[in-house]
C-alpha cells in the first residue's frame, strides 16, 4: 500500500498480528523492504510489522530536493501518525540503524526499543571519500556500475564466493534502486556523528555487528554499545554488513529474544 507522510508517498507493507506491539524496519541504502523477508517470517505471529522503501528505493518515488538523515527520521515518525501507530520496536539495519539510532535520541516516545545493525554513530572523513566515489560512480556508470561491488562489500568472503540465491536477490535490490535515491540517501548518510548523544539514550537497545563488515567494524559498535546505558551487544559470524540476509537464522534468533523478553507473548 502507499502511505502519505511528510510531504510525499511511500511503498509500505504491514503484516502480522492484529493488536500485538508494532515492529518496524529500517532499510539499508539500496535495497528495499523485501530484505527483511526472513525477519517477517519469523516474528510475524507475535507482532504488528511495518515495513517501508525509503525515497527513491523500491516502490517509493524520488523525492529530488536534498534532505538529510533528520528528514528521513522524520519520514519514520511521519508514517506511524499516519498509520496511527503510537509506539513501536525500531529495526535498522546500515543507514536504517543510524536511523534507529537517532530514533532512540530525538524520539524516545515513540519507541519500545531499537535494534541497530551494522551501523556507525560518525563518518569519519575516509569513509566520508568513499561514499563520494560510490555517488560519483552511480552518477557516471548508473547502479549498474555498483552492483557487484556493493554486494561483494555487503558479504563475508566465504557467502560471496557461494554465490547463492540471496546474492541474486541483493544485486536485483542494487540495481533496481534509482541513481537519484542513492545518492540523495548516500548524501544524508555522509554528515552525521551522533556519539555525543549515546550516552543519554534511555531506551532499551541491542546492537548487532558482523565480524567481516568492514563498513561497521564490529569494534566500532561495541564500543557504540558499550557508552549506550544497558545496552545489548551481539557478534554474528561469519557474517558481513548486510547481516540479517547472509545469517538469518542466528539474526533472527539475537532479534526474536530480545523483542519477546520486551513484549508479553499475546495468549490465543
Amino acid at each position: 500500500m502507499m502511505v502519505k507522510a511528510n510531504g510525499t508517498v511511500f511503498g509500505c507493507e504491514v503484516e502480522g498480528r492484529d493488536g500485538a506491539p508494532w515492529v518496524t524496519f529500517n532499510n539499508s541504502l539500496a535495497t528495499d523492504l523485501s530484505m527483511w523477508d526472513g525477519q517477517v517470517a519469523a516474528l510475524k505471529a507475535d507482532f504488528r510489522i511495518l515495513r517501508y522503501d525509503k525515497r527513491g528505493h523500491g516502490a517509493s518515488p524520488v523525492v529530488r530536493t536534498p534532505y538529510a538523515l533528520d528528514d528521513l527520521v522524520g519520514d519514520v515518525v511521519a508514517i506511524w501518525d499516519a498509520l496511527g501507530v503510537r509506539q513501536s520496536h525500531v529495526v535498522g539495519l546500515s543507514i536504517g540503524g543510524r536511523m534507529a539510532l537517532r530514533l532512540a535520541i530525538d524520539h524516545p516516545e515513540r519507541l519500545l526499543s531499537a535494534v541497530i545493525s551494522n551501523t556507525r554513530a560518525d563518518v569519519p572523513d575516509p569513509i566520508r571519500k568513499l561514499w563520494q566515489a560510490r555517488i560519483d560512480t552511480a552518477r557516471r556508470d548508473g547502479m549498474d556500475g555498483l552492483t557487484n561491488q556493493t554486494v561483494e562489500r555487503w558479504c563475508s568472503p566465504g557467502f560471496f564466493a557461494t554465490d547463492t540465491a540471496v546474492l541474486d536477490k541483493m544485486r536485483a535490490m542494487v540495481r533496481s534502486t534509482s541513481v537519484d535515491g542513492y545518492v540523495q540517501g548516500a548524501r544524508a548518510l555522509m554528515d552525521h556523528d551522533d556519539r555525543a548523544g549515546l550516552g543519554g539514550i534511555g531506551v532499551a537497545c541491542l546492537f548487532i555487528a558482523g565480524r567481516d563488515d568492514t563498513s561497521a567494524a564490529p569494534d566500532h559498535m561495541r564500543a557504540m554499545s558499550e557508552a549506550v546505558p544497558g545496552a545489548r551487544f551481539v557478534e554474528l559470524a561469519p557474517a558481513g554488513h548486510i547481516s540479517n540476509m547472509e545469517q538469518p537464522e542466528a539474526y533472527n534468533e539475537a532479534l526474536g529474544q530480545f523483542l519477546l523478553e520486551r513484549t508479553p507473548r499475546l495468549g490465543g
